[in-house]
């Protein structure tokens, strides 16, 4: 991570207000502790350490709830990252400037790690193969907007046992693939 970006973790962590944490919390890190969580960032300002806001998210949420499901923090550090990165912002745009390169018959394929990409490659497929604004009980398509694509994967291909076993990262993947018409 570049330190000296005016945009830092630090910055989320130290200046967001509580409501814009458990906002970022819920919808990046789809925490459902977000606001015991952030009410607990917000109370023990200033942040200093990776390993000190760990500790704070850890001691935010309820016992029972830190004996599953790995580390405690792991959705609370991938909703800074999101942030402060923009990893979302420009996903939609980029896939659909990705599929206008392509050319008829040409293929795109897209492996998402967390659901949040997928939901948005899933939700951008699925608007390029039928773009229609028509109201659903038109009898025909007066819109004029016609298919781009077409899904190549119904469903996403996941990593097998075996591959997720030689490799623990591929095992939240998520592959997409489409066709240009």
């Amino acid at each position: 991570m570049d330190t000296r970006a005016a945009f830092s973790a630090y910055t989320v962590v130290n200046e967001y207000s509580e409501a814009a944490l458990v906002k970022l919390l819920f919808e990046y890190g789809e925490e459902k502790f977000a606001r015991r969580i952030a009410a607990a960032i917000v109370a023990s300002r200033p942040v200093k350490t990776t390993l000190e806001l760990s500790e704070i998210v850890k001691n935010a949420i309820p016992a029972p709830a830190r004996r599953t499901g790995g580390n405690p923090a792991k959705r609370t550090f991938q909703a800074i990252r999101i942030e402060v990165n923009g990893e979302l912002s420009g996903l939609e745009k980029a896939l659909e400037s990705a599929v206008a390169l392509l050319g008829s018959g040409g293929r795109i394929a897209v492996i998402t790690f967390h659901s949040l990409e997928d939901r948005i490659v899933k939700s951008t497929f699925k608007r390029l193969e039928d773009p229609c604004t028509c109201p659903p009980k038109a009898p025909m398509c007066v819109c004029g907007k016609k298919p781009v694509i077409k899904t190549i994967t119904r469903k996403p291909e996941t990593a097998s046992e075996q591959e997720a076993a030689f490799n623990p990262r591929s095992h939240s993947a998520k592959l997409r693939v489409a066709q240009k018409l």
